[in-house]
């Protein structure tokens, strides 16, 4: 996986992910909390989501054969899409439920083991402050200066960064909800504020799974090169003698680390088919040094014709390839 993959950050989320469920799941049997239920549940969901993202990123390594020309690289948007439907099945909606039953059919905290919940919740807190800390860094790496982290969840083209961090605010948060629950709960002896600390961690990871699904599918569908790299490429054709025009050009992802530029140039009519090869090799190598994402660039030279020939293209498509 390349650094984009943020590797480091989903090895830190996965260790962290596992000992946290191992303590909630004992936290839980010892003292019948339904939100250590929950987040349990929420804890090897996560666990599994980490370790599908090493394999989508294990196999979107494979060599591009006949079958697949353009490589395997989508495959880490297949797994981040998985990932989504496990976090919103396995994660939120069985958390809802537990929740909805330990409303309609109270069931009070074993005061034997009261404090070991708010322990393994502290301490869960803790762990999984060092795992988001982990993917801000990561993140730090490859987000663009001045981006938001807003913008840099629904623009990065690696999914496991942006997923693990939506993983790590909402375990954050869904620990908060549960420290909330079993507190109130202690407090009060009332078990109907650990059924709703559970209800509020199953809608806040239906949520995020919503936003995960969201993003993963239109990077299945295919997204192009965003606006910046766009016009990079567009200054790359453009600054050099040998263009006339730009015809129309298309952008597509074909994986994290791959785009496709697709450009139909017009070049002069009574330039020599040895000049114009060499002419596109400039052009090439000034995209691929502009955007070193653009490994795969296919130029396709013509003669402007504005009777035949449409205005340049100000759709934004973006491919992966390699020479």
């Amino acid at each position: 996986m390349s650094a984009s993959g943020g590797s480091k950050a989903i090895v830190a989320a996965f260790l962290a992910n596992l000992g946290i469920a191992l303590a909630k799941f004992l936290a839980w049997a010892l003292s019948g909390s339904a939100s250590m239920l929950a987040e349990a549940i929420h804890s090897v969901a996560d666990s599994g989501n980490q370790l599908l993202l090493m394999l989508g990123g294990r196999k979107a390594k494979r060599h591009a054969d006949r079958s697949h020309p353009f490589g395997y690289g989508r495959e880490r948007y297949v797994y981040a899409f998985v990932v989504s439907i496990i976090l919103f099945s396995v994660g939120g909606l069985f958390a809802i439920y537990e929740g909805v039953e330990k409303l309609t059919h109270p069931h009070e905290i074993d005061q034997t083991w009261w404090w070991l919940p708010l322990v393994v919740l502290f301490i869960a807190i803790g762990l999984e402050s060092f795992s988001l800390r982990t993917a801000v860094r990561e993140s730090n790496v490859v987000r663009e200066k001045g981006q938001s982290w807003f913008s840099f969840v629904r623009r990065s083209k690696a999914p496991e960064l942006p997923v693990v961090l939506l993983e790590d605010v909402g375990a954050l948060t869904g620990l908060t909800f549960a420290l909330l629950g079993v507190g109130l709960t202690l407090l009060t002896g009332n078990p109907v504020f650990d059924a709703l600390g559970t209800v509020m961690i199953g809608v806040l990871l239906v949520l995020i799974a919503i936003v995960l699904g969201v993003e993963t599918k239109s990077l299945l569908v295919g997204e192009g090169a965003t606006p910046a790299d766009y016009d990079r490429i567009v200054d790359a054709i453009n600054d050099g003698p040998e263009i006339e025009k730009i015809i129309h050009m298309k952008t597509l992802y074909l994986g994290p680390d791959e785009l496709m530029v697709a450009a139909k140039i017009a070049l002069s009519a009574d330039k020599p088919l040895r000049e114009v090869a060499d002419d596109i090799d400039e052009i090439e190598a000034r995209i691929r040094a502009a955007v070193p994402v653009a490994r795969v660039v296919y130029i396709e030279p013509d003669v402007y014709r504005p009777a035949i020939d449409p205005e340049p293209s100000t759709d934004v498509f973006v491919l992966k390839s390699s020479d």
